[in-house]
């Protein structure tokens, strides 16, 4: 089995391209996804991330609104706030990283051909690349990143533009990201522009995994 991360900025089209690769035959789980569910009432992050940040953070059934926690740990210089993304990751991302490797090693003890890829946008701020065998990182234009924002949330791009600012500033930079990818991923051309790369890289992806096969193959012998 091959472990990819895929990862990118905020609004940079992650979602899209995994969609792609699923289409291709890969796995695929959100870091998100999971991340949503580890901080749902009763589970051990929902707790912590309440009792560090306030009951204020929650809606009337007691779930977290995160519409709120977005703006108690995201940096406001407007009203001279600091940022408090660590606090929040120091308490989530241990549980998504083990959750993400559980789920991987489930993939590879039943479809131990396969490809098993995380999306998740802070791979490399949460020092998770080595969890991967490869990273795939999708880049797009700055502006681009507010026009996706405002379209997916129905806001205006005043409120997207200082929303991705924001968030991008708890994330590096996409130069960095490039940087420590094995494949990167332009999307921002057309639709069809990156389903093309998303199939190149798909099929750089399969013979790494065949070559994998072939090498552990041989070291048996």
């Amino acid at each position: 089995m091959l472990r990819v991360g895929l990862t990118g900025g905020i609004a940079s089209g992650k979602s899209t391209v995994g969609e792609m690769l699923v289409n291709l035959g890969a796995h695929l789980i959100q870091a998100d996804a999971i991340a949503h569910r580890l901080t749902q009432p009763g589970e051990e992050a929902y707790r912590q991330v309440v009792e560090h940040f306030g009951k204020d953070i929650l809606n009337p059934d007691k779930t977290i609104n995160r519409r709120r926690l977005a703006e108690v740990v995201f940096a406001d210089p407007k009203e001279n706030r600091p940022s408090r993304v660590e606090e929040l990751n120091r308490i989530v991302h241990p549980a998504v990283l083990r959750a993400q490797e559980d789920w991987m090693e489930q993939v590879g003890r039943k479809d131990p051909d396969s490809m098993a890829i995380v999306e998740a946008a802070l791979i490399l701020e949460a020092g998770a690349a080595d969890q991967f065998d490869r990273l795939v990182v999708v880049v797009c234009r700055p502006e681009q990143r507010v026009h996706r924002w405002a379209s997916a949330r129905h806001v205006d791009e005043e409120t997207a533009s200082r929303e991705v600012i924001r968030r991008m500033a708890a994330q590096l930079p996409d130069e960095e990201k490039v940087k420590a990818a094995d494949h990167v991923i332009d999307n921002s051309k057309s639709l069809e522009a990156t389903r093309k790369q998303v199939n190149e890289v798909f099929q750089r992806l399969t013979l790494d995994m065949a070559a994998s096969g072939r090498h552990k193959g041989q070291a048996g012998h």
